[in-house]
């Protein structure tokens, strides 16, 4: 089968034609038939499996480009995914006469509203941007044909879910809708059934973290990680190296030991302006220089095909994560090895990831040395002692003199709550201090879903 085969635009098949690319991957094979079709669409692959040309290619053909208005929206869940996605569609949109814009957090509003007012009809943006330009009339969706969750596993979780659910208001009809992700757990395919009609549901080899990447893990000690991490920077190839941290504050302190070190690192993570995460990306992808250090803000969206290693220097919070950041290497068909590191008090939160993904990975122990067990463990076995009661008798402190008792906090009793509407859910919400009305004030779970968004 080749693109010619798809029912897609002649001009659209030249292009990808002089490009040398003639035949679809798996998802683009099943994907586009369905979404030229007029179908709502629901896809699944491995990362790196061609998952954006697969609902890119669609779009030339249903937007009109005789008329300047948004027709197609693509929403995303970082700035970086929304550039890899522009450089994809806007290598393919000149011949056809079609424009897309960018529209993103970090950039000026007022260009972004000189770009809107010339009519692109293809937007590319993530959620709260778009929700902005919406509210203030600078972006219309009356003409709104299609929209796109790249991504859609996080586009519709606590953190974005209720922005979408804004911008799908403001279109004046439902229009046909995408959604492409690596990772779709069960709770997303609860959400699609309400709000997706009748959508092809197509998954591709996405039962497990990309095929074609060697994953190893290694067993160390907490104390020694940092000469495991140099030991596998000193035996890399000529390709470029991503090392995943969990943290902003990690990343930092990370980069500084390997710069210290003498080794040539860049960083990425969210406290970063906008124009210097272009400026390393753009360094990182000509391999100047080879080392990326990066929270999960680099986990999605990083289409470098350079990437040959990819390290988890902290472990990942869940089996999705680590799905999408194995996936920055081995893409499209390549080659790729993956090391994640983890310390004995790692081994119950990896033990469960595993057990979720179905997998034994390979391990090994770094310089064949012992690792310790955790403090905490060895303080449990030592305090084994019961009293009459049944229950664990406490072990004094090894510092603790005379038998006075610990000081205790006076107890002050409950703290005070305060009424308040939740900036992004707009539920009714306490919180234990005074809101103020210059700063936007969340809920629990919005709260968490924005510090991890954040890391």
């Amino acid at each position: 089968m080749n693109f010619s085969d798809l029912n897609l635009d002649r001009k659209t098949v030249e292009v990808l034609r002089r490009t040398d690319v003639t035949e679809p991957s798996p998802i683009q094979a099943a994907a586009i038939p369905e979404l030229m079709a007029g179908r709502d669409v629901v896809g699944q692959a491995q990362t790196g499996s061609g998952k954006t040309l697969a609902f890119s290619l669609p779009l030339l053909s249903i937007c009109d480009p005789s008329l300047a208005a948004a027709q197609a929206l693509i929403l995303v869940p970082t700035r970086e995914l929304a550039g890899q996605v522009a450089r994809v569609i806007d290598s393919l949109t000149p011949s056809i006469g079609l424009r897309a814009a960018q529209i993103y957090g970090g950039r000026d509003m007022s260009d972004q509203i000189q770009l809107l007012n010339t009519g692109p009809q293809i937007i590319i943006g993530t959620p709260g941007r778009v929700l902005d330009h919406l509210y203030r009339g600078t972006l219309s969706l009356r003409d709104l044909r299609i929209m796109v969750l790249d991504e859609a596993d996080q586009m519709l979780d606590q953190g974005f879910g209720p922005d979408v659910d804004l911008i799908l208001d403001c279109a004046p009809e439902i229009p046909q809708m995408a959604l492409f992700s690596a990772t779709l757990p069960q709770w997303v395919h609860d959400i699609i059934e309400h709000r997706l009609h009748d959508p092809a549901i197509i998954s591709v080899d996405a039962s497990r973290p990309v095929e074609n990447v060697e994953h190893t893990v290694i067993e160390v000690a907490q104390n020694r990680k940092i000469d495991a991490l140099c030991s596998l920077l000193d035996e890399r190839g000529r390709g470029n190296v991503v090392v995943f941290c969990r943290t902003k504050i990690g990343v930092e302190k990370l980069d500084r030991q390997l710069r210290e070190r003498g080794y040539g690192v860049a960083s990425l993570q969210g406290n970063l302006g906008q124009g210097q995460r272009e400026r390393v990306l753009r360094g990182f992808r000509r391999g100047n220089p080879p080392i990326l250090v990066a929270t999960n803000v680099a986990a999605r969206g990083l289409d470098i095909t350079s990437i040959e290693q990819v390290i988890n220097f902290d472990l990942p919070e869940s089996a999705e994560l680590l799905t999408h950041r194995l996936g920055r290497t081995g893409r499209m068909g390549r080659h790729g090895t993956a090391v994640t590191l983890v310390t004995p008090a790692d081994a119950g939160k990896f033990h469960a990831i595993e057990r979720e993904l179905g997998l034994k990975i390979e391990r090994e122990r770094w310089g064949g040395e012992p690792v310790p067990a955790p403090v905490e463990v060895a303080v449990e076995a030592a305090s084994h002692r019961r009293g009459a009661d049944g229950r664990p008798m406490q072990r004094r402190p090894e510092n603790s003199t005379g038998n006075r008792p610990p000081r205790r906090r006076p107890d002050r009793g409950p703290r005070q709550q305060y009424p308040a509407t939740c900036a992004s859910c707009h539920k009714e919400t306490t919180v234990p201090f005074q809101p103020r009305t210059d700063r936007p004030v969340y809920c629990s779970d919005c709260f968490k879903q924005r510090k991890e968004s954040a890391a």
